[in-house]
């Protein structure tokens, strides 16, 4: 039996909380780990990311094998869980903190990255232009534990957030033709 290859993927999809649990639920995702990329304070907390401060972005890392669940279906899994023509951050979200990004790990999923924001870009699915950002990607930094896997130590919580917050409607007007 061969031992598997697991590789990193990271998004940023405005509150971390809602961006673990469809990942957490396909085969071959190894962990979805909630936590903070992209600024330039080491071992940032969530207060000092909320305050705009550190330049970080709330975002998920998850270890997957690209032989189960490929990094492209990872990408559109992803673009189905945002809104992503909003530049200033997500749903109830506001800020820079909770804006979009994939960050690459490697040129192959650089490439994949741009491929599917033109496909999406020139798809007509919305009205105004894609905003997510493509970004290289930087040190992650694991949030707190209480963040961690919040959909499954808080599913009540976890569940009303995702309602109130406007992400539920959201995903369900705009791809509900995907699932």
């Amino acid at each position: 039996m061969t031992t598997p290859q697991f590789e990193y993927a990271t998004f940023a999809g405005g509150c971390f909380w809602c961006m673990v649990k469809p990942f957490d639920e396909q085969p071959g995702i190894e962990s979805v780990v909630s936590g903070y990329t992209g600024g330039h304070v080491v071992n940032p907390t969530y207060e000092e990311v909320c305050s705009e401060t550190t330049g970080h972005f709330e975002a998920v890392q998850i270890t997957y094998d690209p032989t189960i669940y490929p990094y492209e279906r990872l990408v559109e899994l992803f673009w189905q869980q945002i809104d992503p023509t909003d530049e200033g951050g997500q749903f109830f979200d506001r800020g820079n903190s909770y804006r979009t990004a994939i960050f690459y790990h490697s040129e192959e999923q650089r490439l994949t990255a741009m491929k599917s924001f033109k496909e999406l870009n020139e798809s007509g699915k919305f009205n105004q232009p894609i905003a997510t950002l493509i970004l290289p990607a930087k040190p992650f930094y694991p949030a707190e534990d209480y963040h961690q896997d919040y959909y499954k130590k808080n599913s009540t919580h976890y569940q009303r957030y995702r309602i109130g917050s406007g992400r539920e409607a959201f995903i369900n007007k705009h791809w509900s033709d995907s699932k």
